[in-house]
């Protein structure tokens, strides 16, 4: 069969894909409420592309009474037009994910479809911006029900009207209630962005962290100083230097960059499928390497970098501290002597607690961290990884304590806090088509399993006929 020449025929083809691949169609779910309130089945908070594709996932299993909530308005969720500064995503451009393995669904038909097969072929990377505008049109064609400009607050247990447990949600909306929540937030879901202490105490005029909105065309002229050596920190170099910056000096603490990529290594199926289901020292023993690596910056971003003759790269040269110097400016202390810049960047990633993320403050005290859970060899200790949340297998939250907030088996975590527990599964393109799924069926079963009563009832209570018995053929006694 042709390709489609056109959009509407793409998406046309895509909802006759959907509809031949729909079984079970049966609905099996039935309302709640609360006081008379309707309740979700699921609640998704975070509109981007986890989130999304979550909730798609989900309207397959028929979980349609469902919501996804963002923060962000219409076209900005995610990254991908705020703080993702490459100017191509560093997946390769054939990579599936999103689609959920309907090839109508995929970026490839998307892009051919809009720009041509020729245009596909001659493609490297593809461009962040027409990635969003991708995901924008999966949302639509899909049918994902996302509410922009709404904040996620505080959870807490509730019990519905017949006695269910489900979970209260306070939203900059009003309080909304759903049986099972999903914190679909990419980096934020279990922690902050952190930067270290000495440099955080400085004026943010003087400061930002690498996901902060930064007004780089104010650095022109400017010395900027940036933390990191990861993806994100060669990107905000290069922003500045783009912009105009008189001089941008990266800092390594390292004695040498990581030019290797561990993440393409562990994408395989083995290991995506199942890393999960290892036992815990092989699950911390691997990602305790990748995470200790680090990400390393693809040749794209190191060109745009050392385009500008006035880039410099500092190794082995980490910052011990840092204050305001008596002409305003910035000075940064490093074991070989201080540095004066203009502005700080940092390009220093997340810190997992679970006590500075709102949705969380109510349960936060209870949330089982792999320190608690497992215990690694000297050689392999780490506390930075050590505060990973220890997820469920159905990405749910476990308790420290238990007993003490069992409602909390009903929050599924799908973002970077998951890495310890699942490998890349939440905040991996190349993942999403095993990871979602899973995520998915984890939510179901619970829906499932928290009304076996009610559908053991249903069973046995089943009476439809399929024939009807002609009595007159029937022999006689």
């Amino acid at each position: 069969m042709p390709a489609p020449t056109t959009l509407a025929a793409l998406e046309a083809d895509a909802r006759r894909d959907l509809a031949l691949i729909a079984h079970p169609r049966m609905d099996w779910l039935q309302p709640k409420t609360i006081g008379g309130a309707p309740v979700l089945d699921v609640l998704v908070v975070g509109g981007g592309q986890c989130g999304v594709v979550t909730a798609f996932a989900l309207m397959r299993d028929r979980v349609r009474n469902l919501l996804v909530l963002d923060r962000a308005p219409y076209g900005r969720e995610g990254p991908w037009q705020t703080y993702a500064r490459m100017h191509n995503l560093r997946s390769w451009k054939d990579q599936s994910g999103p689609d959920l393995g309907v090839p109508s669904l995929t970026y490839q038909a998307w892009h051919e479809a809009q720009f041509g097969t020729a245009a596909w072929e001659t493609l490297r990377y593809i461009p962040k911006e027409l990635w969003n505008d991708y995901l924008l049109w999966l949302r639509r064609v899909v049918g994902v029900p996302v509410r922009n400009g709404v904040a996620a607050g505080r959870i807490g247990p509730a019990t519905t009207d017949d006695g269910l447990p489900c979970l209260r949600v306070d939203t900059s909306d009003g309080p909304l209630h759903a049986r099972k929540v999903v914190l679909a937030t990419g980096q934020e879901g279990a922690g902050i962005w952190w930067m270290p202490d000495f440099v955080a105490a400085l004026p943010q005029a003087l400061r930002a962290h690498s996901a902060d909105p930064i007004d780089f065309a104010g650095l022109r002229g400017k010395v900027v100083a940036v933390l990191g050596a990861g993806a994100s920190a060669f990107d905000n170099a290069a922003m500045a230097l783009e912009a105009g910056a008189a001089a941008v000096h990266l800092f390594c603490r390292r004695a040498e960059p990581m030019v290797v990529q561990p993440y393409r290594w562990l994408t395989f199926a083995g290991f995506m499928r199942h890393i999960h289901e290892m036992p815990d020292e092989w699950r911390w023993r691997f990602m305790a390497h990748v995470l200790g690596l680090r990400e390393g910056f693809p040749p794209d971003t190191y060109a745009r970098v050392m385009a500008f003759p006035h880039f410099t790269l500092h190794v082995g040269r980490p910052w011990t501290g840092a204050q305001v110097g008596a002409d305003g400016r910035a000075v940064v202390a490093t074991p070989r002597g201080a540095v004066v810049a203009d502005f700080l960047i940092c390009g220093t990633g997340v810190r997992m607690d679970p006590a500075l993320v709102p949705e969380l403050a109510g349960c936060a005290h209870n949330i089982a961290s792999w320190a608690d859970r497992y215990t690694p060899p000297a050689e392999e200790a780490n506390p930075r990884l050590g505060a990973f949340p220890y997820l469920a297998p159905d990405y749910s939250f476990t308790e420290r304590v238990a007993g003490a907030t069992p409602w909390i088996r009903d929050i599924h975590l799908f973002g970077i806090g998951t890495t310890m527990s699942f490998g890349p599964a939440g905040a991996s393109i190349n993942a999403m088509g095993i990871a979602v799924p899973r995520l998915a069926a984890g939510v179901t079963r619970g829906l499932f399993e928290a009304e076996l009563p009610r559908h053991y009832a249903a069973l046995r209570a089943y009476d439809v006929a399929q024939v009807e018995i002609d009595p007159s053929r029937l022999a006689a006694e």
